[in-house]
């Protein structure tokens, strides 16, 4: 029997390259018919392995899913960036690889940014998800997310109405 050892760790440089492969991945699977064509292609693109680089250095917090062999989860998360969510944490990004979603995963990463953001005081979280992604909006309605808001994102002339969810 083969068993893996899954782990949650902060990303490193090196994690650059693989970071940017599963955001294109992630994102052309979450997006493809939601965010317009041209628009999704363009948002890749700017993801390049060299702003992973930076993103990794930033202070806002980038963590990864690390299976040993591949990096098949990440998340960015920190202080709220707007007040629209009432929240004092926000959950900017969280993406499973596809072919690791449904193994709990997503969940496990969300329990632990959720106590990172308790430990430096910010006991209540939000997270903002497109309208049109039904995934999304019932993995986060599944942990016991409340909507508190709405809004729209305009992407290349696009209206794309999104959900906020509180986590109190």
């Amino acid at each position: 029997m083969r068993t893996s050892t899954i782990s949650l760790r902060r990303a490193r440089p090196a994690d650059a390259d693989r970071i940017a492969d599963l955001f294109d991945e992630t994102w052309r699977e979450a997006y493809r018919g939601i965010i317009p064509g041209v628009a999704l292609e363009r948002m890749i693109s700017q993801r390049s392995s060299q702003w992973w680089l930076g993103a990794a250095q930033r202070n806002r917090p980038l963590v990864v899913v690390d299976t040993g062999e591949a990096v098949v989860g990440y998340a960015v998360y920190g202080p709220a960036r707007g007040r629209l969510l009432r929240a004092a944490g926000e959950i900017d990004e969280l993406y499973i690889r596809p072919d690791h979603q449904g193994l709990g995963l997503g969940r496990r990463l969300f329990r632990a940014i959720r106590n990172d953001l308790a430990d430096h005081g910010l006991a209540d979280a939000g997270v903002w998800a497109l309208e049109e992604n039904a995934r999304a909006l019932s993995f986060y309605a599944g942990l016991g997310g409340v909507e508190a808001a709405r809004s729209v994102d305009r992407i290349a002339g696009a209206v794309l109405p999104k959900i906020g969810f509180r986590f109190g």
